[in-house]
C-alpha cells in the first residue's frame, strides 16, 4: 500500500530509530518492554511504525512505542478501524493544520 507523499509503503523502515539497536532489544518481555519503548521517543517514523503493527496484527514486540498488549487494548477499544496507516495519517495532518491556524492567530 503506497501513498505518495507519506511513507506508507515501508520506506520508512530505513528512518527508524530502531535500526540503530539489536533486535533482540526490541522483542522482550516484562520490564524489559519499557526500555525498548524508550528507544521510540522521538523516533520520526513512530506513527508510520505503529499503523503497520496494528495493520498487520502483529502480536510480538515493540513498535512505535506500543507493546504487544498495548496493542491489542487498542484494537478492542477501535474495533472498526480497519486502516491505521489511513487513520493516523489524517490525525497528522489534521494537527498540522490545527497547529497551523493556531500559530497564526497566536502572531496576531
Amino acid at each position: 500500500m503506497r501513498v505518495k507523499g507519506d511513507r506508507v509503503d515501508g520506506s520508512w523502515m530505513a528512518s527508524g530509530r530502531c535500526r540503530e539497536a539489536d533486535a533482540e532489544d526490541l522483542f522482550v518481555e516484562g520490564a524489559a518492554q519499557n526500555q525498548a519503548k524508550e528507544l521510540c521517543v522521538g523516533c520520526t517514523v513512530r506513527a508510520e511504525c505503529l499503523a503497520y503493527a496494528l495493520d498487520r496484527r502483529i502480536e510480538h514486540g515493540v513498535w512505535g512505542g506500543m507493546t504487544e498488549r498495548e496493542r491489542r487494548a487498542l484494537l478492542k477499544r477501535r474495533p472498526t478501524v480497519r486502516d491505521w496507516a489511513g487513520l493516523l495519517q489524517a490525525a497528522r495532518r489534521e494537527h498540522a493544520a490545527t497547529a497551523a491556524t493556531g500559530a497564526g492567530r497566536r502572531t496576531a
